[in-house]
């Protein structure tokens, strides 16, 4: 009887044993460092990474990301504005205060003068502006005498040494004894005052 009950304590040990031994060499599949599940000891069998895999709302159309914006057609540009006109004085003789705000950078950009014309674009009087006004904007520079009647209508411009007379600046249309008022010239309005004196000779700062 010791001998038969050993016997069936010795086939359950080794049925124990036996059924350990073929759970360990049953093949799992191997979690890889990157968290991608694949037989590491087979290089080529590596799964592509979702970063790597092709991303469905492409196209296969050229890349906009980094392509520059188209130029804005209503970009300002370098201008001298006139925001303000004021005038003293009497007839023949009227000083002129005048207002601006320009793109100055110094020297190499800069308002170089405003000027006063009639309705027709001749030239009636210029304020030349020997220096840039960097850190004073916008800037107020009186001239004159300006040789109109009270009733004659004028218009006052700007212009900058780099871009001229820019086609987007802000020029005033009033009389000595009204109101300025903004006014956009026609095309080219008195493009050839540009050349007549008086013009800058140089430049302070």
């Amino acid at each position: 009887m010791m001998n038969e009950a050993r016997g069936w304590r010795w086939a359950a040990v080794s049925a124990v044993l036996w059924t350990l031994a073929a759970g360990c060499s049953t093949s799992e599949p191997q979690t890889e460092p990157d968290g991608r599940v694949g037989d590491m000891g087979d290089p080529n069998n590596a799964q592509d990474s979702p970063d790597d895999a092709a991303d469905p709302s492409d196209d296969g159309g050229p890349n906009t990301d980094s392509q520059d914006a188209p130029d804005n057609p209503d970009e300002p540009g370098v201008r001298a504005d006139v925001t303000q006109v004021s005038v003293s004085g009497s007839d023949g003789a009227y000083t002129f205060s005048v207002t601006l705000r320009s793109d100055d950078t110094g020297c190499p950009q800069f308002a170089d003068w405003w000027e006063v014309l009639d309705e027709e674009g001749n030239l009636l009087y210029r304020r030349v502006l020997l220096h840039s006004h960097v850190d004073e904007q916008p800037f107020t520079r009186s001239g004159g005498p300006v040789n109109i009647d009270a009733n004659t209508t004028v218009i006052v411009r700007a212009h900058m040494n780099t871009t001229g007379y820019a086609p987007q600046a802000q020029l005033m249309r009033g009389t000595p004894t009204t109101d300025f008022q903004p006014f956009q010239p026609p095309q080219n309005f008195a493009a050839n005052a540009e050349t007549l004196p008086p013009l800058p000779t140089n430049c302070a700062f």
